[in-house]
């Protein structure tokens, strides 16, 4: 990955955002591998609704993401609308549901980090080279299917 403060996030999460919706659910190139979902939120400060193409892990019917922001030393915008309001609409795959965004903390949030790290070792390289605890972020479905 760039250098994430150098790194133009906007433009490629517009292309991700328009390949995951032309192929239900499913990308290429570097997120090839990696299971991705769209989180609607709202801007804290602005109020404008916003995308955001997120790695995803489903863990034993739960769905967690993670505010890597590529390694960066600072949070994501997405990660501190969701603390000023925790309510998102979700696409993952073909389906969209409303959900409710939870922050996971001290052993849970340890234990879902290493599973995503152990699947996508690019997120060990992220929190390692972060001067910061990278967040883990449930998100709980108001109704699904």
């Amino acid at each position: 990955m760039p250098d994430p403060v150098k790194f133009d996030f906007a433009t490629m999460n517009r292309d991700v955002i328009k390949e995951f919706r032309a192929n239900q659910g499913k990308v290429g190139g570097a997120f090839a591998d990696q299971p991705l979902l769209i989180l609607h939120h709202v801007g804290a400060k602005t109020g404008i609704r916003r995308l955001s193409p997120l790695a995803t892990l489903e863990d034993e019917g739960r769905i967690f993401v993670f505010a890597s922001k590529g390694g960066s030393d600072t949070h994501p915008d997405w990660y501190r609308n969701l603390l000023a309001d925790p309510h998102v609409t979700v696409e993952l795959g073909t389906e969209v549901f409303t959900a409710t965004a939870s922050v996971v903390t001290g052993e849970k949030r340890a234990e879902i980090y290493a599973k995503q790290a152990a699947l996508h070792p690019q997120f060990g390289d992220y929190q390692r080279s972060a001067k910061r605890l990278i967040p883990v972020v449930e998100l709980i479905p108001d109704r699904r299917g």
